[in-house]
């Protein structure tokens, strides 16, 4: 009961940090800065999903940037594919009845009839459950760097299709998705109007979602998946469904990626291929490393400076040189995170040893 409290205020500190940011962006002017906290978010939400399957199922992924856009892609296609000349067929009619279908305006002032946001959500969530699980099954029999490259080719193969698909305009990836329309009064959306609110919203997303993967990790499937991270075969050996435990995280990690994807995509009003590329996967990746692949929290932390700072510009035509280096050094130096580095144990690997009669 008392782990359970400590859970709830530390989700309370979450959104009292979240709600602090907000409103020193408006007293020293800067809410255009909540733009980028929102995307990063998003990012963020992608990230928890990740160090989920890392740190505790103990699974590597280099493809959760295709689920990201798999998600996000799904969405756009649906909400901005036009149905009008159409109306005429039974099915479309039947769909504009039950109200799955909405009239709304295009960018140019005609008419348009696209699937609603919240079907056309369900219908992003379900294929990606169903391809996470498909995908899943076979890839995550395999461990190490054959896992790793696995993944690898899934989010290239997601990549390609985002990239060489007219109807998912190809290189210029699709734009004009309309905002999503939650509650009457509460949208997804961009523009100045709803920044504030679009930021709660995204940052009130990753309590939620912090809030289940923490009560997951403390719960009987948690331990169960710590001890396939430390021994799988003596996990298997104790009872343990490793098969089972592992493609569930697999799904769940994947589901928040396309959840990300979906409202991000609403958001900014479009999603190109570029979502789903390889170097996107790498930055999740490097971003859960730098947190520590074993803590939620770390890798919520390093996801709101490293990604704002990303989306900020501030490492410029570097951007991906700088992911790959983090990666690299944090492997080096410090595999369980930031946090755990260990300063004098990083001296005496950089400095040369003395050897035995020299003199100091």
């Amino acid at each position: 009961m008392i782990a359970r409290s400590r859970r709830y205020q530390q989700i309370a500190v979450l959104l009292a940090a979240a709600v602090a940011v907000q409103l020193a962006t408006q007293l020293t002017g800067t809410a255009y800065l909540l733009t980028q906290l929102t995307m990063t978010a998003y990012a963020t939400l992608v990230v928890v999903g990740l160090s989920l399957l890392m740190g505790y199922a103990g699974q590597i992924s280099l493809g959760h940037a295709g689920f990201f856009a798999l998600g996000g892609y799904t969405s756009a296609a649906l909400t901005t594919w036009d149905l009008g000349p159409h109306r005429a067929d039974a099915i479309v009619s039947g769909l504009a009845r039950l109200h799955v279908l909405v009239a709304r305006a295009d960018p140019y002032g005609g008419d348009v009839l696209t699937v609603h946001p919240w079907p056309a959500f369900a219908c992003a969530l379900a294929l990606t459950l169903a391809v996470a699980f498909v995908i899943g099954g076979p890839v995550l029999k395999l461990t190490g760097h054959y896992l790793a490259m696995a993944t690898l080719g899934v989010g290239t193969i997601l990549y390609s299709i985002a990239l060489a698909t007219p109807r998912l305009g190809a290189a210029d990836g699709i734009s004009g998705v309309p905002a999503f329309q939650l509650l009457p009064s509460v949208s997804i959306g961009g523009g100045g109007a709803g920044r504030v609110q679009n930021y709660y919203l995204a940052w009130g997303l990753v309590a939620v979602a912090m809030l289940l993967l923490l009560n997951l990790t403390h719960s009987r499937v948690g331990r169960a998946l710590r001890a396939i991270h430390t021994a799988e075969d003596a996990a298997s050996a104790m009872g343990i469904d490793t098969a089972r435990f592992k493609l569930h995280t697999f799904v769940l990690s994947a589901a928040l990626a396309a959840v990300a994807g979906v409202f991000l995509t609403h958001f900014n009003g479009g999603i190109g291929p570029s979502e789903a590329s390889i170097m996107k996967s790498v930055k999740y990746v490097a971003i859960v490393a730098v947190g520590g692949m074993g803590s939620l929290w770390g890798s919520l932390t390093a996801s709101a400076v490293l990604s704002f700072l990303s989306l900020r510009g501030y490492f410029g035509s570097f951007d991906d040189a700088v992911f790959g280096a983090i990666l690299i050094v944090v492997m080096l130096f410090s595999p369980e995170g930031i946090l755990e580095l260990d300063l004098r144990a990083v001296l005496r690997r950089l400095l040369p040893k003395a050897h035995p009669g020299e003199e100091s």
